[in-house]
């Protein structure tokens, strides 16, 4: 049953690389896994269990509610354009301050699509008038939209969280610093293949007009901009490893921050009400529902005795076990377009089992999680690459290999770093 087992998991692959729909194939093929190995129920209940799951829940439906929010009220608009005005003044550096930038605004803004959008849409016209070709500032842009990985909210962290039995913060800042080291590689590898491609000024659009033009057509609310923020900095400074003040759950600080916003922007309550709840109800459709199928998909696997082979094979050698977390997800993230699908899977049914290989779960679960944005922020088939595709007028391709060099050094380095 093994061999049927690899054969499903490869045509569920195959599946979602020709973009069928995630949900639909990772439960289709945990359903057959389970009625091959002739324990339907039990993948029905792993669907169950999965939809009521306490722990995921509350953190990932508040926090996209809060993002509602944030765009209802603009707030999320007032930040990027804050931020996005100090960039455009490092000129010696546009390029790696871009992707930096970017990364950190993913943090407050964790929807990859979202973030290249709402980022992008400033910066992309930015760099070309700044004379950056436009694959690079497009690149530079998507080159960022990883530091989802840093938000409580994204659909991984939490999920870690539960499997390694801590809180999520924990899980967070585990992975801090070779998130931002790695960001800083994929920046830096950019750099350097614009430079060697001389790619990084020279370029000539007089469509676009020069850097002055547009600067005082949005007035910055410094106190709106900062908003979005506000959540993150409570957690921070609360989470057990700063505990500058008492410890604060992640939907009690997203419910604040859109209390805050609220009353800040003096907006109506019904309208935030309804976005807020609209939040809640995308995020339950759109990632938690892509949790629940992968449940029902690793229940599968474990049902039909593929898990425990691949546990076997990589019992036996703990670099075996290093590449499969470190690359795994990524070259399936790269051919998808989603790291999700693949590092849901690979958490869900290999890292409960970390400490049989030597590693961690929290370790080998961060490790699966970068390896798998580092994939898709060199996809061209990516969402956010299409976006930012768009926003520069060049093929994703281009965008894809500008960043390939940058995102597998950040691979490696994530490798060495946490595995």
């Amino acid at each position: 049953m093994v061999w049927i087992g690899a054969v499903i998991v490869l045509v569920t692959f195959y599946a979602i690389i020709k973009r069928h729909e995630t949900r639909m194939v990772l439960f289709t093929s945990g359903v057959v896994m389970a009625a091959v190995a002739g324990k339907l129920g039990v993948a029905i209940d792993a669907f169950s269990k999965a939809m009521v799951n306490s722990g995921l829940v509350p953190v990932i439906c508040t926090v996209m509610g809060f993002a509602y929010v944030m765009k209802y009220t603009t707030c999320d608009r007032h930040m990027v354009q804050l931020v996005a005005g100090s960039v455009t003044r490092m000129r010696a550096i546009l390029i790696p301050a871009t992707v930096m930038v970017t990364f950190a605004i993913n943090i407050a803004l964790p929807s990859a699509a979202g973030c290249s959008a709402a980022v992008g849409a400033i910066l992309i016209p930015a760099l070309m008038r700044a004379g950056v070709h436009p694959a690079v500032a497009g690149s530079a842009v998507m080159a960022g939209t990883f530091g989802g990985v840093l938000s409580p909210g994204g659909a991984h962290p939490p999920f870690i969280a539960k499997l390694a039995g801590i809180d999520v913060m924990s899980v967070i800042a585990g992975h801090t610093i070779p998130s931002v080291v790695c960001a800083l590689i994929g920046a830096l590898g950019l750099l350097f293949v614009a430079m060697l491609r001389k790619e990084h000024t020279g370029y000539v659009n007089a469509s676009l007009g020069s850097d002055s033009e547009g600067k005082d057509a949005f007035k910055i609310n410094y106190i709106m901009a900062a908003i979005p923020t506000i959540p993150l900095i409570l957690l921070v400074l609360g989470s057990k490893q700063v505990h500058v003040l008492p410890e604060i759950s992640v939907p009690q600080a997203m419910l604040f921050g859109v209390v805050l916003g609220l009353v800040v922007c003096r907006a109506n309550p019904k309208a935030v009400t309804t976005n807020f709840f609209d939040g809640m109800g995308n995020a339950y459709a759109n990632v938690i529902g892509i949790i629940i199928a992968a449940a029902v998909f690793t229940e599968g696997m474990k049902l039909i005795g593929l898990t425990g082979a691949l546990i076997d094979i990589m019992k036996n050698s703990q670099q075996v076990s290093r590449l499969a977390a470190a690359f795994g997800p990524m070259v399936i993230a790269i051919l998808s377009g989603s790291g999700d699908a693949a590092t849901l899977a690979f958490n869900g049914a290999i890292t409960p089992h970390a400490a049989d290989f030597g590693f961690g779960i929290s370790q080998m679960g961060s490790a699966s999680l970068l390896s798998g944005s580092f994939g898709r922020t060199m996809s061209p088939v990516a969402g956010a690459a299409i976006i930012c595709a768009q926003l520069a007028g060049v093929d994703p391709m281009e965008i894809a290999k500008r960043n390939a060099l940058g995102m597998v050094l950040a691979a490696i380095a994530a490798m060495f770093m946490l595995l």
